[in-house]
């Protein structure tokens, strides 16, 4: 699953999410960055398990926290590896549809978390349309 840049985050949600969050964005974006990196092994592990059960919570946080900060792809993509795992857990079944899903889940999570720390970083130029690009330099 390869994504744009753009589309990877709704950026009207993060800007909301920074917004409502205030002072505490930066540290709870890194709780985003810690429970991401768990959730995504305890998955990776279920699988290698054939554990439906243990894919349930971690996938339920990831979708979640994904979905705060506007990372609707990474949410869905957890959404299904949930929605997959419970349903598995329901019929007393092993996980295995839901593999070609956990494939994807490591690289769009970094490709996310790239884009979000990228964009929350006091460094990042915020350079606001049709303002000047600076001395002797031209908009483009």
């Amino acid at each position: 699953m390869s994504f744009e840049g753009s589309t990877l985050v709704d950026w009207a949600a993060f800007a909301h999410a920074r917004s409502e969050l205030g002072a505490g964005f930066v540290r709870i974006l890194g709780y985003f960055r810690e429970d991401g990196v768990k959730s995504v092994a305890a998955i990776e592990q279920a699988m290698r398990d054939s554990s439906a059960a243990a894919m349930v919570i971690p996938a339920h946080t990831l979708k979640g926290e994904a979905r705060q900060f506007g990372a609707e792809p990474l949410a869905r993509l957890a959404e299904t590896i949930e929605n997959v795992a419970r349903d598995c857990v329901e019929i007393h079944d092993t996980p295995e549809q839901a593999l070609e899903h956990i494939v994807q889940l490591r690289g769009l999570f970094e490709q996310t978390l790239t884009l979000l720390e990228r964009e929350a970083s006091p460094l990042v130029n915020r350079r606001q349309p049709g303002m000047s690009a600076g001395f002797g330099r031209r908009v483009a």
